[in-house]
C-alpha cells in the first residue's frame, strides 16, 4: 500500500497538464499602487512555473474595471477590493455593476487594503471634517478605491459636495499634487508602504488622518474592519493611526479550465517569497487563510489545490 500511496501524493502535487500557449492576462490597477507590482512578479512566476504558459499584465483603473474585463473574457486573473467582489456578484448598480457578474469565480484572499488618507503637514488637516473645504482626491472614478471612499466619508457626515474640488486621480499623481501644493489630501486604499505615499513622506512633511472605529462600524458593510497602521510606516509618521482595512481577493472566471487554475494557484503559494521581495503587503497573503471569506464560489482548480494541501 505505502508505493500506492507515495505515488497517488506525487499525482496529487504534481502541476496537472496546463495547454500549450494558455495565455494568462493579469489585471492589476495603476503603476503606483500595490497590484500593479504584484501583478508583474506573478506573470514572472507563472511563465517559469507553468509549461507552455505565456502571461503579461494590464494596467487598469482597479477593482471595478478589473471584474467587468475578467466577465466579459479578457483577462484570465484579476486583483480586486472584497466589497467591490460581493457588490460584483450580487449586481450592486450604485457600485458600478447593473446586473450580476455571474462567470466571476474566487482564487485566493490575499493580503488586507488600509484606507489611507493622507495630507501635506501644512494644510492644517487633523481630521475626516477639516476636509469640508479642502482639495481632496478620491481615487479614478468607480475604482475599489473610490468606492471605499464614498463609504468612509458618508460614514463620517463628509460628502463629495463639502470638498473645495474633488479630483479623481491615481496614486502617484495625487502624491505629486500634495508635493506640489496642488491638493491637500488624497484617500489611498492599498498595502502598508504603498509606494506612492512612502515616496511622498520622504518629500515633504505629510499627516496621516484617523478613522476612527466608530466610524468603520457605521459603514455597516462587513466587509470593513477596525484597524491600525503601525507607527514608523511612512517617514515621520510618529505615532500609530486607525483606520478602516478591506481584504483583497485574486479572482478569475468561470471557463478557464480547473487544470490551469490550479497550476496558476500553486505557482502562487509556492513562490510567495517572490511576492513579499516585490512589496511587504504581501506578507499578509498565507495559504492557510487563503481559501477564507470569499464572497463567492471559489473555481473548481482552486478548490483542487487547498484540498491537495490539506485544507
Amino acid at each position: 500500500m505505502k508505493p500506492l500511496l507515495l505515488a497517488l501524493g506525487i499525482a496529487i502535487f504534481a502541476s496537472p497538464a496546463v495547454a500549450a500557449d494558455t495565455n494568462i492576462l493579469i489585471l492589476t490597477g495603476s503603476t503606483s499602487g500595490v497590484y500593479y507590482p504584484l501583478g508583474n512578479t506573478l506573470s514572472n512566476v507563472f511563465m517559469k512555473s507553468i509549461p507552455g504558459a505565456r502571461s503579461s499584465v494590464q494596467v487598469t483603473q482597479g477593482s471595478v474595471e478589473n471584474l467587468r474585463l475578467l466577465e466579459a473574457g479578457d483577462g484570465e486573473l484579476a486583483f480586486s477590493l472584497g466589497d467591490t467582489v460581493s457588490a460584483a456578484w450580487k449586481g450592486n448598480a450604485e457600485a458600478g455593476f447593473k446586473t450580476p457578474l455571474a462567470k466571476l469565480r474566487g482564487l485566493a484572499a490575499i493580503y488586507r487594503n488600509y484606507i489611507q488618507i493622507v495630507v501635506s503637514e501644512s494644510s492644517g488637516i487633523t481630521s475626516l471634517a477639516d476636509l469640508k473645504g479642502k482639495r481632496v482626491s478620491v481615487g479614478p472614478k468607480q475604482s475599489g478605491t473610490e468606492l471605499n471612499a464614498r463609504l468612509i466619508f458618508a460614514a463620517a457626515g463628509v460628502r463629495y459636495q463639502d470638498f473645495a474640488r474633488t479630483d479623481y486621480l491615481p496614486f502617484g499623481q495625487s502624491a505629486k499634487m500634495i508635493e506640489k501644493g496642488e491638493l491637500d489630501a488624497t484617500l489611498q486604499s492599498a498595502g502598508l508602504g504603498v509606494d506612492s505615499i512612502r515616496h511622498l513622506s520622504t518629500a515633504v512633511p505629510i499627516r496621516l488622518v484617523p478613522i476612527p472605529k466608530e466610524v468603520v462600524i457605521k459603514i455597516g458593510d462587513p466587509a470593513y474592519i477596525p484597524a491600525v497602521i503601525p507607527i514608523r510606516t511612512y517617514e515621520g509618521q510618529s505615532e500609530a493611526i486607525e483606520t478602516a482595512a478591506v481584504g483583497n481577493f485574486l479572482i478569475t472566471r468561470e471557463g478557464l479550465s480547473a487544470d490551469t487554475v490550479y497550476a496558476m494557484t500553486k505557482a502562487i503559494f509556492d513562490n510567495l517569497g517572490q511576492l513579499v521581495q516585490t512589496h511587504p503587503a504581501a506578507r499578509g497573503i498565507t495559504v492557510k487563510d487563503a481559501p477564507t471569506g470569499l464572497p463567492l464560489p471559489a473555481h473548481t482548480g482552486a478548490e483542487r489545490y487547498y484540498r491537495a494541501v490539506g485544507l
